[in-house]
């Protein structure tokens, strides 16, 4: 690669963004980030703790980011109303900032990477699929962790999450006017893949490997 590459990806939940942000960063050699686990791990701590989110926040480091259970559903719903209080989003994006500045670019995803942490980013995806479809991929996530929900349950939490995701004050979820839209309604990973890697070749970017 001749240029800094920085990838933004957002869109809401079960879209396939994280998915899709891992085999770009290993394609491209970067290092990536789910902005996501900063929320879930702030709601977590502040959860467990009693502390106030915005304190949680203004403390965490990347060794909070490592617990698994932070990849449960009851975590993503913690992060989902942490990420709508406007002083956690301000204390954690430096975090964020410093990250996608290292000097070989990076992969981020969430859901105000676009507009908010890289507005200046070369290459920004927005990632959604139809809320029925992301619904059903979570159902059979969850199943396959042994977890016994049912599926109107989980659209109508999915259903929820995208509302309160959308609608909150700070940074908002919404693509940037900039931003390439990808639909993974009727795509497996590998398909999405291939049309975001298609995508960013034409915005002049090649990999330095096979």
């Amino acid at each position: 690669m001749t240029r800094r590459l920085v990838i933004a990806i957002d869109g809401p939940s079960a879209s396939g963004k994280g998915t899709l942000a891992k085999r770009l960063a290993t394609h491209f050699g970067l290092p990536h980030l789910d902005t996501g686990l900063l929320y879930r791990a702030v709601g977590a701590i502040s959860a467990r703790t009693g502390q106030m989110p915005a304190e949680v926040a203004e403390r965490l480091t990347a060794a909070d980011l490592d617990d698994p259970a932070l990849r449960g559903d009851e975590a993503g719903q913690a992060g989902s109303r942490a990420a709508a209080i406007p002083e956690v989003r301000a204390n954690l994006l430096n975090f964020q900032k410093e990250f996608s500045s290292q000097a070989m670019g990076a992969v981020l995803d969430g859901r105000d990477i676009g507009t908010v942490i890289c507005p200046d980013a070369p290459v920004k995806l927005f990632v959604t699929a139809s809320v029925e479809s992301r619904a059903e991929r979570r159902f059979q996530e969850l199943r396959q962790r042994g977890v016994d929900t049912i599926k109107p349950r989980v659209l109508a939490e999915m259903a929820e999450r995208d509302r309160r995701d959308s609608e909150r004050a700070a940074a908002p979820l919404k693509a940037a006017p900039d931003a390439w839209l990808l639909d993974t309604s009727n795509m497996d990973a590998d398909a999405a893949f291939a049309a975001a890697l298609a995508f960013i070749k034409r915005k002049g970017f090649r990999s330095s490997g096979p």
